[in-house]
């Protein structure tokens, strides 16, 4: 009885149930967006992790297609071996979310004593991860991330490109006269 109770307390001590997984997406990921977020639209979506700050992406492609801030999140024209498709984003946030058992064994123990909590926001712990949601269309609004687009490997390496250009840039105007 002894061995188990030990156990248990040390169970308990170690103990965090994860609840929420937010994924782990090393480079990048190409699944339907609706499947990554339900907010998100019924188009493939090349997804990836964003490692830098809040609208930093946002600044890359309003500097890079010279946007003026006009339409940069949806349908921003990029041109791929001389045809012209439509790049739209989206930044979301999956988040990892654990409920903490020993926090709670506490505050169990003290409330049965007849005192107050002390660890209740402690009962659970978040972290948050952001990821980019890349879609593209043509001009037939068809969407061109499907695995049987008849042009999907090269808009694969277009992405590709364009996130290892995002990653590498960070004075965004050099992105701008780069196209030119």
């Amino acid at each position: 009885m002894k061995k188990i109770s030990l156990y248990l307390l040390f169970l308990l001590v170690y103990s965090c149930i994860p609840y929420k997984i937010a994924p782990k997406i090393e480079g990048e990921k190409i699944i339907k967006a609706k499947k990554f977020k339900k907010d998100l639209p019924n188009y493939y979506g090349f997804i990836f992790e964003d490692t830098k700050n809040a609208n930093e992406f946002y600044n890359f492609i309003n500097t890079k297609y010279n946007l003026k801030k006009q339409n940069v999140e949806s349908n921003v024209p990029i041109s791929i071996n001389n045809k012209t498709y439509y790049l739209s984003f989206f930044e979301r946030e999956r988040t990892t979310s654990t409920l903490n058992l020993l926090p709670l064994a506490i505050d169990t123990h003290r409330n049965s004593n007849n005192k107050n909590p002390m660890l209740e926001d402690l009962y659970t712990s978040r972290r948050g991860f952001w990821y980019l949601i890349l879609t593209v269309i043509d001009n037939d609004i068809k969407d061109c991330l499907n695995p049987n687009y008849p042009n999907y490997e090269e808009i694969i390496s277009h992405l590709k490109k364009l996130k290892k250009e995002y990653y590498s840039t960070n004075n965004y105007l050099e992105a701008h006269l780069k196209m030119k």
